[in-house]
């Protein structure tokens, strides 16, 4: 078996899922990661080192998917030391006028997918008696904005996850915590540009975040991070 910690990632091929990847394996990680489509998968595995991540084409909205991709991990590893619940899609509009298949949608991915995950991983780490789950929630989990319902819901919900599970886990040594990053300088929601003044977090942000709270002794639980960028959007 592999000596090295072991570590699954959720949406790991681009954005703030791939920063985490490869912040882990640079810090000696050997990583899972999954995205949902095959393409993205191989071309993450592109630039990533082969030795220390490998990476599989999931729909985090099928359960049967997920338990078998952890039952994979879990299979060649032996163990499971730690899960990035990162997979997540935005839609935003107004609560009258966003679609019900989004809606739908947008909680299957960002919600359904991450406790299907959780549900699959915690039983591992609890016979271990350690572990550590990682959800990547947002400042929009706390803070609703017009537009955003079911984004704000499915955020909001992933954060109530994250706390009821810490409680359900803790006393087994399994670690839960949520992150809430503020504005990300990604592509997510088809941004796709750096923003004026670059003021936004970067992605490498998180992921030192993921690995800052990996280096806490076991008796310290930060159970909900809350990371923003310094300085606010430039006003027009």
């Amino acid at each position: 078996m592999n000596e090295s910690p072991i570590a699954l990632v959720t949406g790991g091929s681009r954005g703030i899922g791939l920063a985490i990847v490869s912040a882990l394996a640079t810090a000696g990680w050997r990583v899972h990661f999954c995205s949902r489509r095959e393409q993205s998968v191989e071309d993450a595995l592109s630039t990533l080192p082969a030795s220390q991540v490998s990476g599989r084409a999931v729909d985090v909205r099928q359960q049967s998917e997920v338990d078998a991709f952890v039952e994979h991990v879990v299979a060649a590893e032996g163990r499971l030391d730690c899960l990035v619940n990162n997979a997540g899609i935005g839609r935003f509009a107004p609560v009258d006028e966003i679609r019900g298949d989004e809606w739908r949608e947008l909680l299957e991915i960002n919600l359904h997918g991450a406790f299907y995950f959780l549900r699959a991983a915690a039983p591992t780490m609890r016979r271990q008696g350690s572990g550590w789950i990682f959800n990547i929630a947002s400042l929009a989990g706390r803070h609703a904005f017009a537009g955003g319902a079911a984004y704000n819901a499915s955020k909001f919900g992933l954060v109530a996850l994250s706390e009821a599970a810490m409680l359900d886990l803790r006393q087994d040594g399994v670690r839960v915590s949520a992150i809430l990053p503020g504005s990300v300088e990604t592509d997510f929601g088809g941004a796709g540009r750096k923003s004026p003044g670059h003021w936004r977090l970067e992605p490498e942000d998180v992921a030192r975040t993921v690995l800052d709270l990996l280096r806490y002794p076991d008796r310290a639980l930060p159970s909900r991070v809350e990371l923003r960028p310094t300085r606010t959007a430039p006003s027009d």
